[in-house]
């Protein structure tokens, strides 16, 4: 059986689609008709980026599973995977450490204004001595999602800085006290009591601009917006607009809309913002995890093996080398399937 890859992947992924037997394609773009060329004849293709649809399964035959190299699966069509009984498996436990790490070190390099005094001091420009920053022990992060990343953010912010913590769920009805901190079931009193708010949320249709000009109107003029999470969560242009006018005090961005910002996109200029290219998970570790985990899942699939990373929760039986098409009730909750 055949997998197709394609991008290229850490070897400890190869490694395991090889060892259960699997014969690798390596891919050679992500283009549309590229991927559908060359999964011909694949029961699965593992991707980094690729943007599947249905009409791109269809013409894909062999097709059983396909596997994110990553968490967020907002590049796949998970509705239209399902009703065509394919398995979509993503790397769920792979980059919450690196994610949470890198969200904390946003933090702290906006608080004391890391990126002012590097680029001061290399102009030798001493003048940049006389900005101060500030202290994050006793701030309030608010912090919207709390799934593995949030949570961690959470635990080393509360426990590692003694910031206080107040996250978001919308699972929740009025304030729940919790390890780190506070739980909410209210967005606004959230946004509104945070020092700093940081974004965990998949980029979904329910996550669509959650964060827009209405939600930043809330935040405290000396309030952070840090996002290592979707670009899509942020109503770009209405952030644009906050900073413009000085209604927030910064932001620090590893996402942007449309994945990668254009040249000349304002946010890349402004002073008051830290940007990244979208790098957050990008440690040995996690890349190591990723690669494994969206292996596993190819191999746990065509082997008929309960799946340890689902993401669309079909049947673990199968008829014919399809999956049975049963979606669980929470998942068309969180995708907005009728």
């Amino acid at each position: 059986m055949k997998v197709l890859v394609t991008e290229p992947i850490n070897e400890k992924g190869i490694d395991l689609l090889k060892e259960h037997g699997l014969e690798i394609v390596n891919g050679t773009g992500i283009e549309r008709d590229t991927v559908v060329r060359e999964a011909q004849g694949c029961v699965g293709i593992l991707t980094r980026n690729a943007h599947i649809d249905g009409p791109m399964m269809d013409e894909c035959g062999d097709l059983r599973v396909i596997s994110m190299h990553g968490v967020g699966v907002d590049c796949l069509d998970v509705k239209a995977a399902t009703e065509r009984g394919i398995q979509i498996t993503n790397a769920a436990k792979s980059n919450q450490e690196a994610v949470a790490e890198y969200t904390i070190g946003l933090i702290l390099m906006l608080a004391k204004h890391a990126v002012d005094y590097n680029n001061g001091l290399k102009q030798y420009d001493m003048s940049v001595r006389n900005t101060t920053g500030q202290e994050v022990s006793g701030k309030t992060l608010g912090i919207i999602g709390m799934g593995n990343i949030g949570t961690q953010v959470a635990k080393i912010a509360a426990a590692g800085l003694n910031m206080k913590v107040i996250g978001y769920s919308r699972h929740i009805v009025g304030t729940q006290t919790a390890s780190f901190g506070f739980l909410s079931g209210d967005m606004k009193q959230v946004i509104s009591s945070a020092d700093y708010l940081t974004l965990h949320v998949p980029g979904t249709a329910s996550t669509h601009h959650m964060i827009g000009a209405e939600q930043l109107s809330w935040m405290k003029p000396t309030a952070y917006l840090i996002n290592t999470a979707r670009g899509t969560v942020v109503d770009e242009s209405a952030l644009i607009r906050a900073l413009q006018e000085k209604r927030i005090a910064g932001a620090a961005l590893d996402v942007f809309e449309g994945n990668l910002p254009k040249p000349d996109n304002p946010l890349l200029t402004m002073p008051n913002v830290i940007v990244t290219p979208h790098t957050a998970a990008f440690t040995v570790e996690a890349l190591e995890r990723m690669a494994y985990q969206a292996a596993l899942g190819i191999v746990e699939v065509v082997e008929n093996k309960p799946i340890s990373f689902p993401v669309n929760h079909l049947h673990d039986t199968f008829e014919d080398g399809k999956a049975v098409k049963e979606v669980m009730d929470y998942f068309r909750y969180e995708f907005n399937i009728q």
